[in-house]
C-alpha cells in the first residue's frame, strides 16, 4: 500500500529533528511560539482535541486532524502518537499545502 505524501514528509521532519510529540510538549511549544503546525490524530479523545484546538486558536497556530494514532506514530518511527508539533516553518508550510 502506498503511503500518503504527508506521511513521508513527516518522517523526514522527524529525522531532521523538527518535531515535538506528546500533548504537553506541543502545548509548551505553542506557548513559546516555536510550533508552526500541529497535527492531531482523528481518534484522539475529545478533551485532547478541544485543549489543543483552543491553544492553537489562541496562538494562531494552524491545526490539522488526520490519520489515526497508529498511523501518526508509524510516520515518525515511534509507537502510537496522538499529537505532533512541527517546529520548522519550511516543513510546516509544505505539510499544510499537502494536508
Amino acid at each position: 500500500m502506498k503511503q500518503p505524501q504527508w506521511f513521508s514528509l513527516l518522517g523526514l521532519a522527524t529525522r531532521a529533528r523538527k518535531l515535538v510529540t506528546g500533548e504537553e510538549l506541543v502545548i509548551k511549544g505553542i506557548r513559546k511560539k516555536n510550533v508552526y503546525l500541529v497535527i492531531v490524530a482523528d481518534d484522539a479523545s475529545l478533551s485532547t482535541k478541544k485543549k489543543i484546538q483552543d491553544k492553537c486558536n489562541f496562538y494562531n497556530v494552524p491545526l490539522k486532524f488526520t490519520g489515526n494514532r497508529e498511523m501518526l506514530g508509524s510516520a515518525i518511527g515511534k509507537h502510537e502518537r496522538v499529537v505532533v508539533g512541527v517546529i520548522d516553518e519550511g516543513f510546516a508550510t509544505k505539510l499544510l499545502s499537502i494536508l
